[in-house]
């Protein structure tokens, strides 16, 4: 198999695994507490929920698939009136949707484009890299945040 496909292939089903766990955790607690944050720090499950799909919509979204989409990082943490579970989940769907398709409509000249806007980030398989990465810290952080609300997710560690 090509060494564009492996990627592409193993690139995407990453992705559906970080998805899939992100909603394991965003299911885990009631829908009143998605939007609580436990301790007077840090973030709510609900709003870095937002925060995952600003991420892909901004970075690969506009960045790479030329969506159009203007990123509001700010109001992505602080959102006074976020939107319900499901709308939050299925626009955070919608955008992992895009990741994969735009993924796998990469050539293999594509991957090796360059990326100057994000230091230390240097080619556009880097971005997608470093975008599935960041992924995964935040369901570490969601992890926790499920558990210090006294609830789980009944999953054992994994990465």
């Amino acid at each position: 198999m090509p060494l564009r496909d492996v990627v592409a292939e193993e690139m995407v089903r990453y992705l559906e695994h970080l998805a899939q766990r992100v909603e394991k955790h965003v299911r885990a607690v009631p829908r009143d507490r998605l939007y609580k944050k436990p301790f007077p720090f840090g973030n709510s499950l609900g709003h870095l929920l937002l925060h995952l799909t600003g991420n892909l919509n901004h970075y690969i979204g506009a960045g790479v698939a030329g969506t159009g989409y203007v990123r509001d990082r700010e109001r992505e943490f602080t959102d006074p009136n976020p939107p319900p579970a499901e709308e939050a989940l299925a626009r955070f769907h919608e955008a992992v949707t895009l990741v994969r398709a735009t993924i796998l409509k990469q050539s293999e000249s594509e991957w090796g484009l360059p990326i100057t806007s994000n230091h230390p980030i240097q080619t556009r398989f880097g971005l997608f890299l470093v975008v599935l990465a960041h992924i995964n810290n935040h369901i570490g952080q969601m992890a926790w945040l499920v558990q210090a609300q006294g609830y789980s997710t009944g999953e054992p560690p994994m990465w």
